[in-house]
């Protein structure tokens, strides 16, 4: 996945409406918020039509332990009539919060396939906020994503992990980088070039 358009497979020839529901986005800064943001510029430059459901459109609160992130607090049917209004060609549910779970339900009840991604090990996460064992968090996801045409996974890691609880439609789904930003055929920025080497880089999440 790269912003860079000499690097970016042709358009396809028939445009799409594709609706994305994610609890993480702006003003979030993580690479949730990152990956989906790269997605859905890419996405348009290729013509298609993205839609985005996020807790933007909804009254929200702070998650407990984590204010940063909102959590939508709407009815579950209110996420289904915005899908239902948009008539989506695919839906994409990137996340297992309040409104990917109420889209889950949506498309369920209504067999309509929807693929899901694995961006957070939430098992961990959970079990670190809460000092429960994080098999408690594993049935939750394992129901969520179960029904998933394909579950996007970032790293062979995550896929195998996945794997070993049961989840088999799997694709890998890899970071690229911006060449727009990062080329090794670029000049390096003046405050770098003068310095003397080896200089040590260290590239984090985010």
């Amino acid at each position: 996945m790269t912003p860079d358009t000499a690097a970016l497979a042709p358009a396809p020839a028939t445009p799409a409406s594709i609706a994305i529901i994610t609890d993480a986005w702006h003003p979030q800064t993580n690479g949730v918020v990152r990956t989906l943001s790269t997605t859905c510029d890419v996405l348009r430059r290729w013509g298609h039509q993205v839609t985005v459901i996020s807790p933007e459109g909804y009254p929200s609160m702070p998650a407990p332990t984590y204010p940063e992130i909102r959590l939508a607090l709407t009815a579950p049917g209110a996420v289904g009539r915005q899908l239902a209004k948009i008539a989506p060609d695919a839906v994409h549910i990137a996340t297992e919060g309040p409104l990917g779970l109420a889209a889950r339900r949506y498309c369920v009840r209504r067999k309509v396939p929807f693929t899901t991604a694995y961006h957070t090990q939430f098992p961990d996460y959970l079990a670190r906020r809460t000092g429960l064992p994080a098999r408690f968090f594993w049935p939750y996801i394992r129901w969520f994503h179960r029904p998933a045409e394909t579950i996007m996974v970032a790293t062979e890691t995550i896929r195998a992990q996945l794997r070993e609880q049961g989840l088999s439609q799997l694709t890998h789904w890899s970071r690229g980088v911006d060449l727009a930003c990062f080329s090794p055929a670029a000049p390096p920025p003046p405050e770098y070039a003068e310095l003397e080497g080896p200089i040590l880089l260290y590239v984090g999440r985010v």
